[in-house]
């Protein structure tokens, strides 16, 4: 066993906390839920970037490439100045929901470059501009365009111009539990000489100010010139070296109500060290050298194309001395040897760059999320209490909710809060490299803590009741496979415990969602943002309810999951068959009124169901993802499986007979297909064939990247709704929406979306498992080319693979137009995985460091090639 596996089987049976540490610190605290305690709910106007350098943070940190402990006690990050900025570098910058033009957007150029499981080992990147930078400029220029004009980006502001930037990279290696060596690395990238001023940064997430801990306040002082002792009453005594560092400066945790209110500030302030170090006040600084956040301070002149490093540590008091270059080295090899035995085919060296930096910002993207909803609602003793009809507000429903863990994050800067859809296509990737991680984050969602006592799953902490897709148990079922077929272990354990808590998510799906007791969903939102005509989570303007295709869908699939764990856990414990039955018939029943009631015979498509209060329904013609989801309810039952379960085939073979009212309407179980399966799905052969013929027309939904999220139709045939007097549209837009609707920051209308494309991929490929090579598809639509489903899939995972890969031309269409991301040595090999991808093009687009999902692509690497 390598060793990496050796320290990932120490973590799984608590043997070695070696997941202690790791890259868990947040890339944005301000601006969220959590840190809003104005009357209106206006998170971003109450905690603005502008205060986030001098006010203390009530529930977590934030940092450059940081790192911290799995309870966020201690804290280490990055600072820099070039010598021209007017405060310090120490957190990403960005434009809040209302400032952007397309909402809230990061503005700067960062990479995860590497990562272990363990954190054994880590790298970073971060592009620091040597001119000041352009905080005034990213947002006039944001704020002029209108949302039909793209997002103005750092690279857009041509500060990277002749190179004049330095390239800082952070590298963490475990050479303990406790024991984390930090090496950093600056790189001056342009043509002439330039200072860049480091100052590796630690400090103690701020706990004492709010009145609630009953611990010992901890402290940082200093015991020596290069070295600091860091006291905590539960992480015990560490000590942090800085070799070779000018000085050491010491501050408190704590916030400047001086230039923050104008009120007497209390003593040395959270802003100390850019006081101390660009306004020159030496007295902001403890000359006492102690306090609860220090920094050591480096200042490095250097050449052009000059380089200079430091390692640091961070270590149990009286630790051996340690050869902290060969640790490096040893921590790279074993990362390398790593990644090579996690199951793939046989990749290119470009190929293979990619998948490993999807894995890396997989895994940088853990964080620590804190919020305990009864204190946020009630508020802190030590501070002003928050305003009454907070009790009755956002997210008044959860105060049961207790998050105190680290979590997988879609995008630790653009949204530094869990998403429940997000995190179960996270834990697909994560399952071919950590499947222990993968299963327990799966459970913490359906925990008391966290899963509401009525079966709701939180969704996000800016409306923990919202309803995302219910794909919790497609991605429990799935893990448990990818751990019984690449890590050999058939954790039955986990399947059980998780399947008794989906029941109780199941239950409150069919009594809440299904208003009219017609087995057909509305569910609202459902993540697909704004790919409707109406903003689906509001109350509809023409009053009534949509009737959902992708809702009804997406409960078929839950039921066909639900049937599928069942099955298995049914071969150790006959008592799931009668379980299985139910499920059975939760599926019929579902999938008889969705194609009784959704399905458009004329156009060969599924579409919403406009109910109106009188009555009256309306189809909405719309050409989008919620008429392909119905392909995702889909599941083959193989024969072995049946013969062992004489319940549950007895109480199949009554419906089938019995109630030809139900299955009339779905593909049938009595016809065999390759290898004697039986196949239940909403789609029977002949449907999914017309289907299929808009899915892959080049002119419609097959994007050259994908599958678009809406079809190309919509461009010169925009679908329109007039409601009392007022014209509601959906247009195909490819790349970022034109419409604020549900937030405008993402958009349905034309992009390729990887979480639905590969949801596509792994429907065809059960289709074909059912149907064989004989049932053929043209490939693309209209052109003649026959394609049987398996290399329909393979096809399409191909097109989602490439928006990564160098083509012909040297390009990665991901990239978009910027020549230097292409051409330059130093950017065309860092990947960004974005949140969506245009229609078109290709172009990344919405969150830059979405590697949740996006992820998935070292997943379809892994299965497809290139």
């Amino acid at each position: 066993m390598h060793a990496e596996r050796i320290r990932l089987r120490e973590a799984e049976k608590r043997d070695q906390h070696w997941r202690r540490w790791g890259t868990y610190l947040s890339e944005r605290a301000w601006g969220t839920v959590r840190e809003d305690y104005s009357p209106g709910g206006a998170a971003w106007d109450y905690f603005p970037f502008e205060h986030a350098h001098l006010r203390a943070y009530r529930w977590s940190e934030d940092g450059l490439l940081g790192w911290c402990d799995n309870h966020q006690r201690l804290c280490f990050s990055i600072a820099l100045w070039n010598g021209k900025d007017k405060i310090l570098k120490e957190r990403l910058y960005g434009l809040s929901g209302p400032q952007g033009n397309h909402s809230e957007d990061v503005k700067e150029l960062y990479y995860y470059l590497d990562a272990t499981p363990t954190h054994s080992y880590c790298k970073g990147l971060y592009k620091y501009p040597q001119a000041a930078f352009p905080y005034a400029e990213l947002l006039g220029a944001s704020q002029a365009r209108t949302r039909r004009d793209p997002e103005f980006e750092l690279i857009d502001s041509g500060i990277f111009h002749e190179d004049r930037y330095f390239d800082v990279f952070v590298e963490y290696g475990k050479n303990g539990v406790d024991d984390t060596l930090i090496r950093l690395t600056a790189v001056n990238r342009g043509p002439d000489a330039a200072t860049l001023h480091l100052l590796p940064s630690l400090w103690f997430r701020n706990t004492w100010t709010w009145g609630r801990s009953r611990e010992a306040k901890p402290v940082l002082s200093a015991i020596g010139p290069e070295s600091t002792l860091a006291s905590h009453s539960t992480l015990g005594n560490l000590v942090f070296e800085c070799p070779e560092c000018e000085t050491m400066l010491f501050t408190e945790n704590d916030g400047n109500a001086e230039r923050l209110w104008g009120l007497p500030s209390a003593g040395y302030a959270k802003d100390a060290f850019q006081q101390y170090l660009i306004e020159g006040r030496r007295d902001a600084v403890n000359p006492s050298r102690r306090g609860t956040k220090m920094a050591g301070l480096y200042t490095w002149p250097l050449g052009p194309g000059e380089s200079r490093s430091v390692i640091l540590r961070l270590a149990p008091e009286e630790s051996a001395a340690v050869d902290a270059a060969a640790l490096f080295r040893t921590r790279i090899a074993e990362a390398n040897e790593f990644f090579s035995n996690v199951p793939s085919v046989a990749l290119s060296a470009d190929a293979t760059g990619v998948c490993r930096q999807a894995y890396a910002g997989l895994l940088w993207t853990k964080q620590y999320f804190h919020y305990v909803v009864e204190e946020w609602l009630g508020g802190d003793p030590a501070t002003p209490p928050p305003p009454p009809g907070r009790r009755f507000g956002r997210n008044s429903q959860w105060n049961h909710l207790f998050n105190e863990d680290v979590i997988s994050m879609p995008d630790k800067w653009e949204y530094p809060w869990y998403a429940a859809w997000d995190l179960a296509f996270h834990m697909i990737p994560m399952a071919l490299i950590d499947s222990d991680f993968a299963k327990r984050q799966l459970g913490l969602f359906l925990r008391e803590w966290y899963m509401h006592p009525n079966g709701q799953i939180p969704a996000y902490e800016w409306a923990l009741s919202d309803v995302n897709p219910p794909v919790h148990a497609w991605a429990c079922w799935r893990v448990f496979q990818i751990d019984r077929r690449h890590h050999g272990r058939a954790d039955h354990a986990f399947l059980e415990g998780c399947f008794h808590k989906l029941l109780m998510n199941f239950t409150w799906w069919v009594n809440r969602k299904d208003t009219v007791g017609n087995n057909v969903f509305e569910g609202g939102f459902l993540g697909l943002d704004n790919i409707g005509v109406f903003d689906r989570s509001a109350p509809l303007p023409t009053g009534g309810i949509i009737e959902q295709s992708d809702g009804t869908s997406w409960m078929a699939m839950y039921s066909l999951n639900m049937l599928t764990i069942a099955l298995e856990l049914a071969q150790k414990n006959p008592i799931y068959e009668d379980i299985a039955s139910k499920f059975f018939e939760h599926f019929l029943y579902i999938a008889s009124a969705m194609n009784e009631l959704l399905w458009d015979e004329k156009d060969g498509f599924y579409y919403d169901l406009l109910r109106l209060p009188s009555g009256e329904a309306e189809r909405m013609r719309v050409r989008s993802m919620v008429g392909i989801i119905p392909l995702f309810a889909m599941e083959t039952i193989e024969p072995a499986v049946i013969d062992k379960l004489p319940g549950f085939r007895r109480r199949m073979q009554w419906f089938l007979r019995n109630r030809p009212d139900l299955c009339r309407n779905i593909a049938s179980m009595t016809e065999r297909g390759i290898g004697e399966r039986r196949m239940l799905s909403l789609v029977d052969p002949t449907r999914l064939r017309r289907i299929l013929e808009r899915v892959l027309d080049e002119e419609e939904f097959l994007s050259p990247h994908g599958v678009r999220a809406l079809s190309r139709f919509h461009r010169d045939n925009p679908y329109s709704l007039d409601v009392d007097g007022n014209r509601h549209e959906v247009r195909y837009e490819p790349a970022e929406s034109s419409t604020g609707l549900f937030g405008g920051n993402s958009n349905w209308r034309g992009p390729v979306w990887f979480p639905v494309n590969y949801l596509i991929i792994e429907s065809l490929q059960r289709f074909h498992h059912y149907l064989g090579d004989e049932y053929t598809v043209e490939y693309p639509a209209r052109t003649g080319n026959k394609s049987n489903l398996w290399d329909v899939a393979a096809a399409l995972s191909q097109r989602l693979s490439a928006l990564f890969l160098v083509d012909a031309n040297g390009r990665r269409p991901a990239f978009g137009p910027h020549p230097k991301y292409h051409s330059d040595p130093h950017f065309r090999d860092y990947h960004l995985f974005y949140e969506y991808f245009h229609g078109d093009t290709g172009e990344g687009l919405g969150a830059s460091h979405q590697t949740g999902w996006t992820a998935l692509v070292a997943k379809l690497l892994a299965q497809n090639g290139e």
